[in-house]
């Protein structure tokens, strides 16, 4: 078979969510940074993107993470998030599924009952401490990337809820956090669709109105996700976070539920020590903790922690006929939803 490209994947999903690894065959990305690599897949060529992450090899489930070496001389690997509408520099779940595939790959080597592994991505280095027995990666505790609050109370006007509140805030990429109450749903796998369609409503209405830009690396701007948020009678926080072009995350969501502390952080409902459990849609679980203080820019910031489980499921391999039409790939709508149209 003469395959113009080859690429092997370890199939990978963190509390319900699938993060594949692309382990073998990744091209080289022009960069010198893990951000500049970032940049150019989504500015100078998406081929790559798009050949993993759109139809006829992919579907709307998931990411893929592009596993790399690493640029920072502290760092082990490196890795970039590919999913159908760009690169992106930062995901908890994500960081959980690529050590789980290096650790049980044994493309790093494992050891017991603790290895650490260090991860460059586009936002920093995310330390990745994973207790390991009997050959497997039980659970890993990320320590994430400085996270901040971009803006608290932000408000926007729309046509279906009038007028919304919401906090913007920083955990590896740009979130708008919402109370889901304002737009009379809650957070449950039954109305998955009603909090898709919201989410991807109120991104691009936020987006349009309030740009933000990474204050130190500028590669990383805009709003990537609306993450609605509730608090169940135990403290347990509920969380649904909604992707382009119209799904939500299976995990609990490392990224969201670090921005999400940050915001408490700064509205003095959290502080250094404590620690509290996020609910996913499907009822998985990440224990979130707040491990010190920081600074980033001049402003206050925080050091997350994301504590979660990946289980490997799979390997396999995608290539591409040099000849095949839909090289470029393609996404519908009657799967994709409606935002898909615009996938050109």
């Amino acid at each position: 078979m003469r395959w113009k490209r080859t690429i092997q994947l370890l199939d990978v999903h963190c509390e319900g969510e699938i993060g594949k690894v692309a382990i073998g065959g990744v091209p080289k990305i022009p960069g010198n940074t893990i951000a500049e690599q970032l940049d150019y897949i989504n500015t100078k060529d998406d081929s790559l993107r798009r050949f993993l992450c759109l139809e006829p090899r992919a579907s709307v489930l998931g990411s893929v993470n592009l596993l790399l070496p690493a640029k920072r001389p502290e760092a082990d690997w490196g890795f970039v998030i590919l999913q159908a509408d760009q690169a992106h520099a930062s995901s908890g779940s994500n960081s959980i599924c690529v050590t789980t595939a290096l650790l049980e790959s044994g493309i790093v080597e494992m050891t017991e009952p603790e290895t650490i592994v260090r991860l460059d991505t586009a936002a920093g280095v995310v330390t990745a401490t994973a207790t390991c027995r009997d050959g497997r990666c039980e659970k890993v505790k990320l320590s994430m990337v400085p996270c901040f609050v971009e803006q608290l109370d932000a408000e926007i006007d729309t046509p279906d809820w009038g007028r919304i509140r919401f906090d913007i805030s920083y955990g590896g990429i740009f979130y708008a956090l919402v109370d889901v109450a304002q737009i009379g749903t809650t957070i449950e796998k039954a109305n998955a669709r009603k909090l898709v369609d919201a989410g991807m409503m109120l991104k691009d209405l936020i987006n349009k109105q309030i740009p933000v830009v990474h204050p130190e690396i500028p590669e990383i701007s805009g709003v990537a996700y609306v993450m609605f948020r509730d608090v169940e009678p135990d403290g347990t926080v509920r969380t649904s976070t909604t992707m382009w072009p119209g799904r939500i995350d299976r995990s609990p969501c490392g990224t969201g539920n670090s921005a999400n502390l940050a915001v408490l952080h700064a509205r003095g409902k959290a502080k250094v020590g404590d620690s509290f459990l996020s609910r996913s849609i499907i009822g998985s679980q990440f224990e979130v903790g707040l491990s010190a203080e920081t600074t980033v820019a001049g402003r206050p910031a925080i050091i997350p922690t994301i504590t979660g489980r990946g289980w490997t499921f799979g390997l396999h391999q995608v290539s591409l006929d040099p000849f095949d039409p839909l090289a470029e790939g393609f996404a519908m709508t009657d799967t994709w939803g409606p935002e898909a149209g615009r996938i050109r």
